[in-house]
């Protein structure tokens, strides 16, 4: 009996071991780009991606056939949400970084693009998630893809007349 549950628990955490090699840069890149943070210093995204992992790995045995990136995802997101429009959490309460390209968004905007746009999840799918209506999302992500294509970019470099060369 030992023996049996021990071999469980070892085949359990090369599983999930093997899920998170596969599947953490990405989360953690969309983490990132969640909380809009520098890629290379990204304390909240990591912290993000723990907590969501660690979630993960605490109902692995309950997943059932269900995709762990997408349980991972969905928790992710939900737990980013909770922090980010509630102001809970750290994740809401600090300024995004301003070389991140999603820095011009609200915490809401990033959510619903990062699930649209990077993740690919449909806008029903994404409304359910967030409890929102479709109409609610489509408008959310239309806004921000429209603010982040058309965002100053700063002054526009100033022209120099030319001297005219004598023919």
């Amino acid at each position: 009996m030992r023996e049996r549950h021990a071999s469980r628990a070892t085949r359990r955490a090369r599983e999930f071991e093997a899920f998170v090699a596969g599947a953490a840069g990405r989360l953690l890149h969309a983490a990132t780009l969640l909380t809009a943070e520098a890629p290379d210093d990204n304390p909240r995204a990591r912290r993000l991606l723990t907590l969501s992992l660690a979630h993960t790995y605490a109902c692995w045995d309950r997943l059932r056939g269900e995709d762990p990136y997408d349980r991972t995802r969905q928790y992710l997101a939900t737990r980013f949400a909770r922090g980010a429009w509630h102001h809970h959490g750290a994740l809401g309460r600090s300024r995004p970084h301003p070389a991140s390209p999603l820095a011009p968004l609200t915490p809401q905007e990033r959510l619903i693009l990062v699930l649209r746009l990077y993740e690919g999840i449909a806008e029903e799918q994404t409304a359910a998630l967030l409890g929102l209506s479709a109409e609610r999302v489509r408008a959310i992500c239309h806004r921000a893809t429209t603010t982040l294509l058309h965002r100053s970019r700063g002054a526009a470099p100033t022209v120099t007349a030319a001297k005219a060369v004598p023919s």
